[in-house]
């Protein structure tokens, strides 16, 4: 095998994943930040909850637990937590409750 050369797949095993690195944890400046954002999504605003320095396991948990909360929708791309509602003061205040620092970021 050539060095640039990579296993996907053998007749023992069948198709091989490759394992991705755990991905570290950016602890930025200790500031959860919610920013509303209407841009590509037409016309429908999200709530995008970023600086939450948790693991991407504990991320997935909170963002459940504040789309329980809100009764609405939503998921986490890239290590930020997108909140299908405009209501940034119930999402800070849930947050602060869990002990982060938050602040409202954009207009």
């Amino acid at each position: 095998m050539s060095k640039n050369s990579k296993l996907v797949y053998s007749t023992d095993q069948g198709r091989i994943k490759e394992q991705a690195p755990e991905a570290a944890i950016d602890t930025g400046d200790g500031v959860v930040r919610l920013q509303r954002e209407t841009k590509g999504r037409k016309g429908k605003g999200v709530t995008l909850i970023t600086g939450l320095a948790l693991p991407a396991d504990q991320l997935k948990k909170t963002a459940k637990q504040l789309k329980q909360q809100c009764g609405v929708g939503g998921a986490v791309k890239d290590g930020v937590i997108e909140i299908q509602t405009d209501d940034r003061d119930k999402l800070k205040a849930l947050l602060e409750k869990q002990g982060h620092k938050v602040k409202l970021a954009g207009g």
